[in-house]
């Protein structure tokens, strides 16, 4: 057969992620603070989108409201659900086309959505009532607080300033320097001094004195190259760094696998001091670094409340102060499309239009997705905001999708850095799904967070003379309807870092 190029036409159906799909898709498995930036760089990028509420504040200082801007509703969404209440059905899966999803909403919503901006204590949709109960703005008169705060001097600032006074020869400030930089957070010396000392062109001698210096600085047990040094530090200011603990520090490893006969053959220590030993250590620092400003810490911010009502059901909503407020100026698109005669300008428009439209979109469907899979693991885990851990069913991801129609890939976006806020706590939603390990009795499986909580439970109540081995409570546990390898129990006691039971059992017998 002659081997010749040629042109085929072929017909055939694929999936195509448009832009904007691909965007929906972005925006619900972002957190609410990755949101929240995402917005902002949007509003720097389009210029008919607007924030609701910097715009909220401009319309409380006018009399007039401004005109044609539309606005976000999801940022009021909310649903107050009973656990045997219909599940909200607006919207659809966002593995489907977006254009069948949306829908123009009503005179009817937007009517109701008036009438409750009207209600006094009411949360309106209309954006020209919106307040913010934020501090100082930029206006006149308005004291910004926020311009008089300071922040925490940081490690490196701290050891270098003791530095500057201790140091005196610019040859060992730079090795100083040097070595600061290769302090890790937790106070620690990361560098290897050899390499040091050849990278900066000096002798180790010179490296290891500069950090025998840095050694001596506040906080005790800085630049430690090791958890023994920096404990032998700390020790050593309080002078108990003694033969018998400096050959403690040596074994910390028997330490850690309570093996204290053997502590006490090394050291030469009998059990009192091995105990009186054992107190000293537990009141040094094992990262003295951490005591000085990093980064900071975010604080975790629930994206669905979970309350009890008074009939018994469950309210789930939003947090709306997670929510962007975002607007589109209609106004200012048709003034300026009416005065530009430059097909360029006006195409650049349309597309601002169009993305900004579809912004608004994503972001509604984002809140009612995260609404919809909220309200069916409250449904799936009442057991648990009832009575407890012990009562966590076990749940999938495919399970939640088949509830609510939806692709197992969505219900994992939604739940990928979303937390619920719960009588019980704050858990990210990823907490409530676990595997299920069988019932012995054949009953309703059981969740392995729940069988984790029962192996504490049981270790927390032991005596010191009956210490249970994992066997022991593999036996304990099918008693009570699980059924569950021994492998199992130890792979559930180790992720709980409980000690086994011959270390557990040496150190009763060292305490008692």
């Amino acid at each position: 057969m002659a081997l010749a190029p040629r042109l085929e036409m072929r017909q055939g159906q694929s999936l195509v992620m448009t832009p904007q799909l691909q965007q929906a898709i972005k925006l619900l498995q972002l957190s609410n603070l990755e949101l929240a930036e995402y917005v902002d760089q949007e509003l720097e990028r389009n210029p008919l989108l607007e924030n609701g509420v910097a715009e909220a504040d401009r319309a409380g200082e006018r009399e007039a409201p401004a005109e044609s801007h539309e606005q976000v509703t999801t940022a009021e969404t909310s649903l107050t659900l009973a656990d045997d209440g219909p599940l909200p059905d607006r919207g659809g899966d966002l593995d489907t086309d977006y254009d069948n999803v949306y829908a123009d909403q009503s005179r009817a919503d937007a009517q109701n959505d008036t009438a409750a901006a009207e209600t006094p204590g009411a949360q309106g949709s209309d954006w020209q009532n919106m307040r913010t109960s934020g501090g100082g703005g930029s206006g006149d008169g308005d004291y910004d607080f926020a311009a008089t705060l300071t922040r925490e001097a940081t490690l490196a600032e701290h050891l270098t300033d003791q530095m500057m006074m201790a140091l005196k020869t610019p040859g060992d400030r730079m090795i100083g320097a040097f070595l600061i930089d290769q302090v890790n957070e937790a106070g620690y010396m990361t560098a290897d001094l050899a390499e040091a000392a050849e990278r900066l062109g000096v002798d180790i001698e010179d490296v290891e004195a500069v950090l025998g210096v840095l050694q001596t600085f506040e906080p005790t047990g800085i630049c430690a190259r090791n958890l023994k040094e920096c404990l032998a530090l700390q020790l050593a200011e309080r002078n108990r760094l003694d033969p018998a603990m400096q050959a403690f520090l040596d074994n910390l490893e028997l330490f850690a696998r309570r093996d204290f006969d053997m502590l006490m053959k090394l050291t030469g220590a009998d059990r009192e001091d091995i105990a009186s030993m054992i107190e000293d250590i537990r009141t040094c620092n094992p990262k003295p670094g951490l005591a000085f400003g990093g980064e900071p810490v975010v604080p975790v911010i629930p994206d669905v409340f979970v309350r009890a009502r008074s009939d018994g059901g469950w309210g789930i909503e939003l947090n709306t102060e997670t929510l962007p407020r975002v607007l589109i100026n209609q106004q200012y698109y048709s003034e300026v499309s009416k005065l530009s005669h430059d097909p360029t300008a006006k195409a650049y428009l349309s597309e601002c239009l169009n993305n900004a439209n579809w912004l608004v979109k994503s972001l509604d469907q984002r809140a009612r997705t995260i609404l919809k899979v909220a309200s069916e693991i409250v449904r799936q885990q009442d057991g648990f905001l009832v009575h407890g851990v012990q009562h966590l069913k076990p749940l999938n991801l495919k399970t939640i999708a088949e509830a609510i129609s939806m692709h197992e890939s969505t219900v994992s976006r939604v739940t990928a850095n979303k937390y619920i806020a719960t009588p019980r706590g704050i858990f990210e939603m990823k907490y409530f799904f676990t595997s299920s390990i069988a019932s012995s009795e054949g009953g309703a499986a059981h969740s392995a967070e729940a069988v984790r909580h029962r192996i504490k439970e049981l270790i927390d109540r032991e005596l010191s003379d009956a210490v249970l081995s994992d066997d022991n409570i593999v036996d304990i546990l099918k008693g009570q309807g699980v059924d569950i390898a021994r492998r199992t129990v130890a792979k559930y006691r180790e992720a709980l870092n409980i000690p086994s039971s011959v270390q557990r059992r040496r150190e009763k017998k060292a305490y008692a």
